[in-house]
């Protein structure tokens, strides 16, 4: 079992910055892939950015050149550097992550991310 406590949603204007953590109860050196998710009202759940064990990220085009993920191996935590939001972010992200031994998968509750224009 992980446990994943994510924090630092919130209501900001477009062009502002957020940055949310996921901080996960276990090392994420047991862990193959951290990653960070979204689901918009009345859409399907996207992936948004992902960082694996040995620090490769790849990201959603449309987040490209805005968003950065990131890990603190000590904390355990990922961490999602949001630049230049648009209200087209507006979504609940989820932080996720994928154990490399069994492969199992968790999620975190969810943090709600509104973007105003």
């Amino acid at each position: 079992q992980v446990q994943l406590v994510e924090s630092g949603g919130g209501l900001v204007q477009a062009g502002e910055s957020l940055r949310l953590s996921c901080a996960a109860s276990r090392s994420i050196f047991s862990l193959n892939t951290m990653a960070w998710y979204r689901q918009a009202t009345g859409k399907q759940r996207e992936l948004v950015a992902v960082i694996t064990s040995g620090g490769l990220t790849n990201y959603a085009d449309s987040v490209k050149g805005r968003f950065t993920i990131s890990r603190d191996n000590t904390e355990n935590t990922v961490y999602l550097q949001m630049n230049s939001l648009k209200p087209e972010d507006t979504a609940v992200y989820y932080c996720n992550v994928r154990t490399k031994l069994d492969l199992m998968d968790y999620w975190g509750q969810g943090t709600q991310v509104t973007v105003s224009s």
